[in-house]
């Protein structure tokens, strides 16, 4: 059944890979960018933001389904956060509402598990309040930490890899997720209600227990051909780091304590309850062959 997709995030990296696949399996596409794109066939740019309510209605017209994967990732405080997470969200509900659209597949994040724990968890948990409330026919997607090519969120892992040496987080497990599986889930969804509607997904790689963090770094470091020493890093370490980045980067700052927080968390493996059933979805791409393509992809484009 080929669908007519209202999308947000569509020029980032999970939206990028995620309009790719629906435009390849002959969906219909509608999505919200800042700044004008190339056009493509099937694919319809809707100049406008999150915060512009008439953008957001001329998005969702006629839309099947809403796939909405824009959110704030960093931000200088609390307030950035509920900007781009939850009013963004809610906003993108208003519009639904507003042209009778049903299905919404929204994409959180396993940090929503935790709201105490940072800015950022508070506010993707703060958006899923919202889509449960909506009346909507809704489906909540959680990934945890994702990589793949384009992905410049773990690039420095990378380029620390290929130094030799990986500074990690203190000891902890976490659960991976490679940008093409996801993407595919987010369009499986969008075709299909009766099983997952209503629930929220937790979805990784298929690995059982997730990663060791040394573990993860040692496949990074197998990824680029060479092996590397990996170091626990206290978190009074990365506390001081994130002072430095913000001292020198300013609000452009990557390491940020929100993000030391996220980091330091001992826990972000996904929960097997939570997990899609397997008739619907299973993920294809083995993160050793995954993290190799991502190296392929990031020495094309001369990242590393």
């Amino acid at each position: 059944m080929k669908l007519r997709i209202a999308m947000t995030g569509a020029t980032g990296f999970v939206g990028a890979e995620t309009l790719n696949q629906a435009l390849e399996a002959g969906h219909h596409v509608t999505a919200i960018t800042r700044k004008a794109q190339p056009p493509r066939g099937r694919l319809k740019w809707v100049p406008g933001s999150l915060e512009n309510r008439a953008a957001l209605n001329t998005l969702v017209r006629d839309a099947d389904v809403v796939i909405h994967i824009a959110g704030t990732v960093n931000a200088a405080d609390r307030d950035g956060f509920e900007a781009g997470n939850a009013r963004g969200t809610m906003a993108v509900i208003d519009a639904m509402r507003q042209r009778g659209v049903r299905r919404l597949i929204h994409v959180s994040s396993l940090a929503a598990r935790e709201p105490k724990l940072s800015d950022y968890g508070w506010s993707k948990g703060l958006a899923e309040r919202h889509v449960k409330a909506s009346g909507l026919d809704w489906t909540i997607v959680r990934p945890p930490a994702i990589y793949g090519p384009g992905d410049r969120e773990m690039l420095e892992l990378f380029r620390m890899a290929k130094r030799g040496i990986m500074l990690l987080p203190p000891a902890g497990r976490l659960s991976l997720i490679e940008v093409s599986d996801l993407a595919r889930l987010l369009l499986v969804l969008a075709g299909e209600k009766e099983i997952s509607l209503a629930h929220c997904y937790e979805v990784d790689d298929g690995t059982p227990g997730g990663w060791d963090h040394l573990e993860f770094g040692q496949a990074v470091g197998l990824a680029m051909g060479r092996p590397v020493k990996t170091f626990a890093t206290p978190n009074w370490a990365l506390s001081l780091g994130a002072r430095l980045d913000r001292m020198l980067r300013g609000k452009g700052a990557k390491l940020t304590q929100d993000r030391v927080n996220y980091f330091c968390h001992p826990d972000w493996v996904v929960t097997k309850r939570k997990q899609p059933p397997k008739r619907l979805w299973t993920p294809k791409v083995p993160t050793e062959d995954g993290l190799k393509a991502t190296v392929e992809a990031y020495r094309a484009k001369g990242w590393l």
